[in-house]
């Protein structure tokens, strides 16, 4: 199947999930600067993934999955420093880093499909 749209791609669906679920997490947070650049790393992961998507070369698309990739590392990391600095319970940190590991994973499957 051919995807004509960003939007109709699970590994964009995917990360905007993740990025509305890391916005209402942290929506009430009064650390601004954690706030800030964890939603920034959530918000990056999704618009890589579209904004490569719209460049129409394997090459280029390649290289914004594997900016994703990082940002969604990024999420990972912060949501373990949240749940360190009690930021966040344990239960959502498990369930942030699983959507985040989904997408990761999804991201190396489309980069691996696009490369070949």
């Amino acid at each position: 199947m051919r995807i004509e749209r960003f939007e109709d791609a699970i590994a964009w669906q995917k990360s905007k999930m993740l990025c509305v679920d890391v916005y209402k997490q942290f929506e009430n947070s009064k650390d601004f600067g954690f706030r800030d650049q964890i939603q920034r790393a959530s918000v990056s992961v999704m618009n890589n993934i579209a904004e490569g998507f719209e460049r129409k070369g394997n090459k280029e698309f390649s290289y914004f999955l594997y900016v994703a990739k990082g940002s969604c590392g990024e999420v990972r990391s912060m949501i373990i420093l949240a749940n360190e600095l009690n930021k966040i319970s344990e239960g959502a940190q498990k369930t942030l880093t699983s959507q985040a590991e989904e997408v990761s994973k999804i991201l190396s499957g489309l980069i691996k499909s696009i490369s070949s």
